[in-house]
């Protein structure tokens, strides 16, 4: 039995205001955030393909972090909060949604 913690996945959905704003403003400051907490951005797109619901944004991402616990310490981490604060409030507009979830593993108890 392995005693490794579970990964944890970070699904983002938002509606970017200006993706090259975006980028320069928050991107560059969060990736190398995201290596320190040994986290990897393994999928983000402007255009994600919608095939069942509805989706009024124009950013979708995927990040894995090592565990949950690593992936809530960063998010409540002091030096991402003043990113958070920018995201929220000047880069995206009508709200992102930011979801934490752990890798699925169908042996592990009450799955």
């Amino acid at each position: 039995m392995s005693t490794a913690p579970t990964p944890a996945y970070t699904m983002v959905h938002a509606k970017v205001k200006n993706h090259e704003e975006f980028r320069q403003r928050y991107g560059k400051f969060v990736r190398p955030m995201f290596e320190k907490f040994g986290a990897q951005l393994i999928a983000g797109s402007p255009t994600p393909k919608v095939v069942e619901g509805s989706w009024a944004g124009n950013w979708a991402a995927v990040i894995r972090f090592p565990s949950m616990a690593v992936a809530e310490a960063w998010y409540n981490s002091p030096e991402y909060q003043p990113m958070k604060d920018l995201r929220i409030n000047e880069l995206t507009e009508g709200g992102t949604s930011v979801v934490f979830v752990e890798e699925f593993s169908p042996d592990a108890p009450g799955r």
